[in-house]
Formats: C-alpha cells, structure tokens, sequence
C-alpha cells in the first residue's frame, strides 16, 4: 500500500486529485461522491514522510537533525515550508447564527451575549 501511495503523489507531482469513491475495507462499504483528499494526504510524498519522522520524534529538532542528517535551520525552514501549504485548521470556530439562537432559546446566554456572538 505504501508503494501505490509512493506512485500516486509522484504521478500527481502536486495536482489537484478528486477521489469518487471510498470503500470501507472492513465491512465493504462503498461511498461515491466528489471528495478532496484531506490536507496532510495532498502534500509530497517527501514533505508527508518529513512530517511523520517530525511527530513520530515527538517534534524534537534535535532528533530530526540527527535522523536526516542536517541542520537545525534546516528542519525549521523545511517545517515553515510545509505549514505554508497547509491551511491552518480552527479549533473552536465561531457559534453559527442557529447555534447562538438555540443558546438564547435555553437561556444560556443573554441577548446581549447573543448579539456579540452574531456580530463577531
């Protein structure tokens, strides 16, 4: 599996891919549909084995240098680099404007809560 996985990002070399169908290996389940492949899965091949030798040392510098060889200037330009391509995922996104009213509604908040919520 990791050798198709190896084919497929050097034959998309960085393109945009759309998968139409997902199967759940252990029960069959097929889902078609037009999906993005999640973000970590759309970068290089080499940037994502970076990355897993990067969480797999815990996020130790000092480790990554030892274990590629190179610089500590080196790993932080390379992590930059690949944190530039990926988009920066919120945590605790805003309440929608259903979800404050469902609040107010409780009484879990107050109107003017409510109000600060909407408005940002």
């Amino acid at each position: 599996m990791t050798q198709d996985w190896k084919e497929l990002t050097e034959l998309t070399r960085g393109a945009a891919v759309e998968v139409e169908k997902v199967i759940i290996k252990h029960n069959g389940v097929a889902i078609e549909g037009h999906f993005e492949l999640p973000p970590l899965a759309q970068l290089t091949l080499e940037d994502q084995i970076f990355v897993t030798a990067f969480i797999r040392c815990q996020g130790s510098i000092k480790e990554m240098e030892k274990l590629f060889g190179i610089s500590y200037p080196t790993v932080k330009n390379r992590l930059n680099s690949i944190a530039g391509k990926l988009e920066f995922v919120e945590v605790n996104p805003p309440a929608s404007v259903n979800e404050v009213i469902y609040q107010l509604d409780r009484g879990d908040i107050t109107v003017e809560d409510a109000i600060k919520k909407i408005r940002g």
